[in-house]
């Protein structure tokens, strides 16, 4: 099997390189897929597009598609044969809503504020990156990343997602226990609103492919045994 990678908003294959490894390890194939993020020209279309040409004439396919790449995988699953998408830590679209309008219309912020609460947290209506993103993962990883991905440029999200349904392949949602950013209970609410599943859970916040590379390794590959 080929797992397909499909990083967040700024984010690229590197954030994936752990998550590599331990597949190669296990004898899979996996192709981490860098975003033309920085592209204002570039919307979900085009991330789409970058996706189906890293996947080539590949078959035997499982989809990951990591935050903001919940928007994208489903494109992917409308252009090539997918076993399995698996949304990790994954915004989830309704189909017409835009990427901008999917924060206000799931309550992401009011989620967020009170998980925030409960862990005796304080947080602002901006993105602190440390917070948020990689509180949990290695210093020595996290001061790799924080010398700078991609520019995320603003476009993906203003445009509406453009299905009007959801793919017909098999979904997964696997959230992580501690993400500050999607907090669980948020993503239980929306997994079950908005495709009527429950996710599967691990420990480790949003960032699970750099910071918990072998249980993400271990629970991918169990979705693939029941493939088989």
């Amino acid at each position: 099997m080929t797992y397909v990678l499909i990083p967040g908003a700024g984010g690229s294959a590197w954030d994936w390189h752990r998550l590599v490894a331990e597949l190669h390890d296990r004898g899979q194939e996996a192709v981490a897929v860098d975003l033309p993020a920085e592209d204002d020209a570039a919307g979900l279309a085009e991330y789409a597009d970058a996706v189906v040409g890293a996947i080539g004439d590949r078959t035997d396919l499982m989809v990951v598609a990591h935050s903001l790449g919940g928007f994208t995988g489903p494109l992917v699953c409308e252009r090539v044969g997918v076993d399995l998408l698996v949304l990790l830590n994954a915004m989830t679209p309704r189909p017409g809503e835009a990427p901008g309008d999917w924060w206000a219309n799931t309550g992401h912020g009011e989620a967020r504020r009170a998980q925030a609460e409960r862990d005796g947290r304080t947080v602002t209506d901006d993105v602190d990156e440390l917070q948020d993103f990689f509180h949990d993962v290695p210093p020595e990883l996290t001061a790799q990343a924080m010398k700078g991905g991609p520019d995320q440029s603003g476009t993906p999200f203003v445009l509406p997602w453009p299905l009007e349904r959801w793919p017909d392949v098999p979904i997964r949602f696997l959230a992580g226990r501690d993400d500050r950013f999607f907090p669980l209970a948020f993503q239980r609410r929306v997994a079950r609103e908005r495709l009527g599943i429950t996710p599967d859970e691990l420990p480790g916040g949003h960032m699970l492919a750099l910071s918990q590379p072998v249980a993400l390794a271990d629970r991918l590959e169990a979705y693939r045994a029941e493939l088989a």
